[in-house]
């Protein structure tokens, strides 16, 4: 089952994405950073929410970004 990848709450008015840290089909873990967010001068990171492989990513370096968009997907492992 796929899982989103969601850009929580900041706290921010604006937000982009900086750059990814990992390529679809690269295996993550629960709680790894996959994103890093600059927002208002300081950088924040998103982490994977299950254990599984990078399915897509639907955001990309330099895209505005606001809270609830999904970032990318996770294929969870079973």
């Amino acid at each position: 089952m796929r899982r989103a990848i969601i850009l929580p709450d900041l706290g921010v008015r604006a937000a982009v994405l900086s750059v990814w840290f990992v390529n679809p089909g690269d295996r993550v873990y629960a709680g790894d950073r996959l994103v890093e967010i600059l927002a208002e001068g300081a950088t924040f990171d998103v982490s994977s929410p299950v254990t599984g492989r990078l399915a897509e990513k639907l955001a990309l370096p330099d895209d505005p970004l606001h809270t609830g968009q999904i970032l990318g997907t996770v294929e969870e492992e079973e």
